[in-house]
């Protein structure tokens, strides 16, 4: 389970740094529907602090030995 809240943490955390990047209309993030947004600013925000929680979630459980 450990692996999984950190897989899914960073993808996360991926996804939405993309999405405030195209929210922010950075000059690096890919064009798309998304661009200059301010709504996908705020998704990408709430994805990167969700993805956050669960790597560090992740990060901090403990491992079973079997």
């Amino acid at each position: 389970m450990r692996t999984l809240w950190l897989v899914i943490g960073l993808v996360l955390v991926g996804a939405g740094a993309v999405w405030v990047a195209q929210g922010l209309n950075l000059p690096f993030a890919p064009g798309s529907f998304m661009t200059s947004d301010p709504t996908w600013l705020a998704i990408g925000a709430l994805a990167v602090a969700v993805g956050l929680f669960l790597v560090v979630r992740g990060w901090r459980t403990p491992r079973t030995t079997r």
